[in-house]
């Protein structure tokens, strides 16, 4: 059921909160301060912290796709309509 919030955006956050705290991770671990074993949490959660942003850059890229093709579509129709025939006539 977690999985299904995640896909929702309901618990996930949001991508550009991600990406600051996957920073924050990573300067974490490149400092060296940490005992392995919270190197290991931080690591895990920059795991899932990726995950959710690819999922999210994921579903941003199919809103792109059906966003581009609805537009295509809707071009073609109004050249179909005739917008696209004139050849200026005369």
């Amino acid at each position: 059921m977690a999985q299904a919030k995640n896909r929702a955006g309901k618990s996930a956050p949001d991508f550009e909160k991600a990406i600051g705290q996957l920073e924050e991770i990573v300067a974490r671990l490149e400092g060296g301060d940490l005992t392995l074993e919270q190197a290991l949490e931080q690591f895990e959660r920059g795991v899932a912290l990726a995950k959710d942003c690819r999922e999210a850059l994921a579903r941003a890229e199919q809103r792109v796709k059906v966003l581009t093709k609805k537009e295509a579509r809707e071009l073609l129709e109004d050249y179909e309509d005739g917008d696209g025939e004139d050849d200026g006539g005369g």
